[in-house]
């Protein structure tokens, strides 16, 4: 199977595992990126099961709109009953990496309000230790040399995202050569950095479930 053959996979199980929580008054929160648009797109043909949803995303937004899905504002929501988002890396204690759109400030909201968080893969995502991919960090813009210089005294090279701009108007630092055996801790030192927003480290709320697609079908794990 070809890589988005395997996104198109997971994202067809998602829809079967959260079809028992959708109804008339549901709302429900979708990530972004690759495999997060084959979830959207399978969605739409079930847009009449559910209320609407919450996106993580400027063009998730956009793209659940164009299938004629209504968006609701987090404030006006409040919690959501599942959140749908794929992952960069995702380990063992389904601890993940995330952000490599640029989407992860408004992705860890949504996944903090949300009761479940499915996260749905190709294995190829799936690791032994999260840093292979670079860890993203938002920031406020005048504060990146200093989050920059921060991040080397703890052992991670940043890379500045030359021309990416967030949905919320930041900037994105990439962390390169360093592998995170203590991830949750590490998430915390990283948002304790002033001018830092949050970072890709998903530790301190990880998935509930993944969907992992392998050449043998998708596998449905917990932790």
């Amino acid at each position: 199977m070809t890589q988005d053959e395997l996104k198109r996979a997971v994202a067809a199980a998602a829809i079967e595992e959260i079809t028992p929580l959708l109804g008339r008054d549901t709302i429900i929160g979708v990530g972004t990126g690759s495999t997060a648009n084959f979830f959207v797109d399978l969605l739409a043909e079930h847009k009449h099961d559910f209320l609407g949803a919450v996106a993580s995303s400027e063009a998730t937004g956009k793209r659940l709109r164009d299938h004629g899905i209504d968006v609701y504002e987090l404030n006006h929501v409040g919690t959501v009953p599942v959140y749908v988002d794929g992952a960069d890396e995702i380990d063992a204690h389904f601890n993940m990496i995330k952000g490599g759109g640029a989407a992860l400030t408004r992705e860890k909201i949504v996944a903090a309000c949300a009761e479940r968080f499915v996260c749905i893969a190709d294995a190829s995502k799936r690791v032994d230790v999260l840093g292979g991919f670079p860890l993203p960090i938002e920031v406020i813009p005048m504060a990146r040399s200093y989050v920059a210089r921060e991040m080397v005294k703890l052992g991670i090279t940043p890379v500045y995202r030359d021309g990416v701009v967030t949905d919320n108007g930041n900037q994105i630092l990439d962390g390169y050569e360093c592998l995170f055996e203590d991830p949750r801790a590490m998430e915390q030192r990283l948002n304790n950095i002033v001018g830092v927003v949050t970072n890709g480290l998903f530790a301190q709320r990880g998935a509930d479930v993944l969907l992992l697609g392998t050449e043998h079908g998708v596998e449905r794990h917990t932790p």
